[in-house]
């Protein structure tokens, strides 16, 4: 079918209220683009695009646009109810933000996300003015505008305190505020933020070079009561803003990845926290003893990343669980730390902890050892290993061809992710493809799984994915016939 077509028939289809491309729309590009989506349904009050170009976006907006003008009252109106808008685009700028404004009456959640691959020039970039036109119906609760690193290091260079400044005069009913790539914003209009949106729960910061703990320093007096904080990249930042910000006592999701100046006083701060189920401290100074500070914690904590933290050793896998904490993990992800071990592995396993994920990756001292380790491991009087969903274990100098025959059955009989380096012996690889259809083996080293750590509408929530009757069918004990499967070499 045509993508127009598509579009148009979909569209008319009073049952959708909600459509998802995630894909390159520019793919599908035709003079007709606008034209397609004055036939939407008045009903879509939800709609994303995975990447839509300018020029066709522009088009869209530009019929959006003409409909909310009052010489135009007789003409049914794009999208009158579309509450939620999810756009990757090429540049933010602030004919995109005026546009918006004004077509999009409804709107309560706008997530926009740019990734230049030049240095936008002021037409084509946000800037402070931009930002005025940000709620200007009052009903939105949900704002998020990134400029991803993707192609380029830029930033929102246009924008500074003022101009958060005059956001947050007119975003007091905000809920979830992220922002990425304000270089120019410092402690000034980050605190504007926190002191004007009583209601925030979630707040996201990544790449913010001039956020200090200062942001912090007077935040227990205010009412918030923050849920979600994500301070990715933020490099100014030390023990001290972070144990101002656990002050906020509901917090239960916390990101504190590529902060380097973050060590153990830190994680001693956060161990206060009980509902705490959700905590990123990759790239992180802190060292065995921080970890300790967790594992005494009382919180539920479910998943932890402690990705590149150099000074990490085999001691912090028992002093994680040496107490109630470490048993709810269900996520864990220990790759890239140097000094970690087969031991480390092997004191995981005796714990007898039902991971669903574990990334152990280049880690140069893990080998078979700890493959064996985690196929033999019974939890609950299960199958063996019957708790992994996820194991990647790739670029680890110790794994040889004779870790793959750990993968057969009735090993890992829920495995449905695998990591491996590609220049393992190949044809065992292909053996295993054949026999486990339902297994998604990655060789070249690409990211597992759903990409859990980095979603931006969920914030982290992660939901395992559901057997279908064929697949538990052969979970039980049936031959599995050779079928095709997702393997990305």
């Amino acid at each position: 079918m045509h993508f127009s077509n598509f579009i148009a028939s979909t569209m008319n289809d009073s049952k959708h209220n909600s459509l998802s491309l995630l894909f390159d729309v520019a793919e599908f590009e035709h003079p007709e683009f606008a034209q397609v989506w004055a036939t939407a349904s008045d009903k879509l009050t939800s709609l994303e695009f995975g990447y839509i170009p300018m020029s066709m976006l522009t088009a869209l907006l530009v019929l959006v646009v003409e409909t909310r003008q009052p010489s135009c009252v007789l003409r049914p109106s794009v999208f009158p109810n579309l509450q939620k808008l999810c756009l990757s685009v090429d540049y933010i700028t602030d004919v995109l933000m005026s546009s918006l404004s004004i077509g999009l009456p409804s709107l309560t959640h706008l997530d926009l996300q740019d990734a230049p691959i030049a240095e936008p020039i002021q037409s084509s970039d946000l800037t402070n003015l931009g930002l005025q036109h940000i709620n200007q119906h009052g009903i939105l609760k949900h704002i998020s505008l990134i400029r991803s690193q993707e192609f380029l290091f830029t930033y929102f260079r246009r924008v500074n305190d003022l101009g958060i400044l005059l956001m947050s005069d007119s975003c007091a009913s905000l809920e979830s505020i992220s922002l990425g790539g304000f270089c120019r914003v410092t402690d000034t209009g980050f605190r504007a933020i926190i002191h004007s949106c009583s209601n925030l729960r979630k707040l996201r910061i990544s790449h913010g070079s001039q956020l200090t703990d200062l942001v912090f320093h007077d935040i227990s007096a205010t009412s918030l009561s923050l849920t979600h904080v994500s301070l990715r990249w933020c490099n100014l930042l030390t023990n001290i803003g972070i144990k101002r910000l656990s002050f906020n006592t509901d917090l239960t999701v916390i990101d504190l990845r590529d902060c380097r100046n973050l060590g153990d006083e830190a994680l001693e701060s956060l161990s206060y926290l009980h509902k705490l189920h959700t905590l990123l401290l990759d790239g992180t100074d802190i060292s065995d003893i921080g970890v300790s500070f967790l594992g005494r914690g009382g919180f539920p904590l479910s998943s932890l990343s402690l990705r590149g933290c150099k000074k990490l050793t085999d001691a912090c896998i028992p002093s994680l669980f040496r107490g109630s904490v470490g048993h709810g993990i269900q996520m864990f992800d220990l790759s890239r730390i140097p000094n970690l071990s087969d031991n480390a592995i092997l004191s995981l396993a005796k714990t007898r902890i039902p991971i669903v994920e574990l990334r152990i990756r280049e880690c140069p001292l893990i080998g078979d050892t700890s493959v064996m380790a985690l196929a033999s491991m019974q939890v609950e009087g299960g199958s063996f290993g019957s708790s992994m969903h996820l194991l990647d274990i790739f670029d680890c100098d110790r794994i040889t061809p004779l870790a793959i025959r750990w993968f057969k059955k009735p090993y890992f009989p829920r495995l449905r992710w695998l990591g491996v380096t590609g220049c393992l012996n190949r044809d065992m690889v292909d053996a295993l493809v054949r026999s486990r259809p339902f297994v998604h083996v990655a060789c070249r080293g690409e990211e597992l799984g759903n990409g859990f750590w980095d979603s931006s509408f969920g914030w982290y929530h992660h939901e395992e994915d559901e057997l279908d009757e064929l697949e538990q069918w052969l979970l039980e004990g049936e031959d599995a016939s050779d079928g095709e499967v997702d393997i990305m070499v």
